[in-house]
């Protein structure tokens, strides 16, 4: 059997390495990258930083973010390390599940905080938007300057922008520029998926929906079809057109409206979004993609264990259920994709050895949330989306200035460490500069709208005074 294809070139090369059928049209690689942060308010008296923070949850989101960023650098620097280590684990898929079962656990939080769903979309508007168009925007100043490539999305530049606006790329067939904002497209799918669930007051049923997306992962993740709408209804414009009309008219009824309106405009949006999971994805396959939901739902059924809404031996009982099951959907459905015997076995060891060590990192992360973390731990966390947007960036630079790759071991770990000094540095810059001030910026204008408007709160709910497990609470970090 066959595994994809890595791109050599100097766009960054693809993060995971999960087995792909062949499409009618040609698809770039794609790397892993983080979902972007949420955090509860600080407790009164609480103090800054990791005293304030979801420490626990951002030391886990720097873990991820290094395991991101080696799966990256690796291709340019390092290659035998690589080579050594990617016989059994795969950094990059450790990195995104990791990633996944986070924003599981955090963003319910956000939205039931406060119960408002005009809040919380107004804040995942300020919170991913002002750093995805910056992004953005970069990789287009690249290529117009020579430095980097356009992933193709130049040919179809409309469509391009059509599939990138709602930041739902690989559900739309785009190619992803950059090529690390295929992640969002699942958190948006996520985050429309809650908010239709929080309408309909059913969304405290998490276990429910982190085992359905596993056994749907397992038992229809090998059949689904791949970008079917594209190949088979509509040109991609055509597609990411109605699905954007679609998603944005459902959204302004559920932020907007009240009553059965606003169910019935959220259920539209989510119902859409699901769908081109299901049948429109573009370079994940279907049990990839259901897999994902399946860890996220898990994420959000721990925290309600934490919250004490469920019992943690159920809980734990189903998180083992769950990645079972995402281990059997890979496992089983990779068989009928064309790698060598060799090449199947290499593939189902990252598969299970990523998951596997993804949720005991998780786990780890929980047992010690109620520990104090430094700040120098918690900071890597706080610019994680800064890190994961921007680090291929940097590395295109880098490629593109020295395209050697033949260098003596011990100038490429002095690559490798100045490298990551650059993005740790830029990704600093770009949070106070652009993500903390725009953060700011999306609390006033929710503080404004309930003043101007009103409170905003779905009938039957009410907002959550708990939090979840603060960094401050407990004692020090040894």
């Amino acid at each position: 059997m066959t595994e994809r294809n890595v791109a050599e070139s100097a766009s960054v090369p693809e993060t995971r390495q999960f087995p792909a059928r062949d499409l009618a049209r040609p698809r770039a690689k794609e790397p892993a990258g983080p979902p972007a942060r949420d955090g509860a308010k600080p407790r009164d008296g609480a103090k800054a930083g990791s005293a304030g923070r979801l420490g626990w949850l951002d030391v886990l989101r720097g873990i991820a973010a290094l395991a991101v960023v080696f799966d990256h650098t690796s291709y340019y620097v390092l290659q035998h390390v690589r080579s050594v280590i990617y016989q059994w684990f795969d950094a990059g898929n450790y990195g995104v599940f990791v990633f996944f079962l986070i924003s599981g656990y955090i963003v319910p939080a956000s939205l039931e905080r406060k119960g408002s769903v005009r809040t919380f979309w107004v804040s995942r508007l300020f919170r991913l938007y002002p750093l995805y168009l910056l992004a953005v925007g970069i990789a287009v100043a690249f290529y117009l300057t020579h430095v980097g490539k356009a992933r193709g999305e130049a040919a179809h530049p409309g469509a391009s922008v059509l599939s990138q606006l709602l930041m739902m790329s690989n559900v739309l067939s785009g190619q992803n520029l950059p090529n690390v904002v295929w992640s969002l497209s699942y958190e948006m799918v996520f985050y429309l998926l809650l908010t239709a669930l929080f309408i309909a007051r059913v969304h405290k049923r998490s276990n429910w929906y982190a085992v359905g997306f596993a056994v749907a992962a397992l038992a229809i993740g090998g059949v689904l079809p791949q970008a079917y709408l594209i190949h088979h209804v509509a040109p991609t414009r055509v597609v990411a057109l109605v699905a954007d009309l679609l998603i944005l008219a459902g959204l302004a009824f559920a932020v907007v409206r009240r009553g059965m309106s606003r169910l019935l405009g959220a259920a539209l949006a989510a119902v859409v979004a699901l769908t081109l999971v299901a049948v429109n994805g573009s370079w994940l396959l279907p049990f990839e993609a259901l897999s994902i939901l399946a860890l996220m739902f898990t994420g959000t059924m721990f925290y309600r264990a934490e919250q004490g809404q469920y019992a943690w031996r159920k809980a734990i009982a189903l998180g083992v259920i769950v990645l079972g099951g995402a281990i059997a959907a890979g496992l089983w459905h990779s068989r009928a994709l064309g790698m060598s015997p060799h090449g199947e076995l290499i593939w189902s060891r990252k598969w299970v050895s990523a998951l596997g060590l993804a949720a005991l990192t998780f786990a780890a992360g929980m047992a010690f949330r109620h520990v104090r973390w430094p700040r120098a731990l918690t900071w890597l966390g706080l610019v994680s989306y800064s890190v994961y947007l921007l680090h291929p960036l940097v590395i295109e630079a880098y490629h593109h200035f020295h395209p050697s790759r033949q260098h003596p071991f011990w100038l490429q770990v002095l690559i490798a460490a100045g490298l990551l000094t650059a993005m740790i540095v830029l990704s600093s810059v770009t949070y106070l500069c652009v993500e903390r001030p725009m953060q700011n910026l999306g609390r006033r204008v929710g503080r404004w709208l309930d003043a101007r408007f009103g409170p905003d709160q779905a009938p039957g709910t009410a907002p959550v005074d708990r939090q979840p497990a603060l960094a401050g609470r407990g004692r020090a970090a040894g």
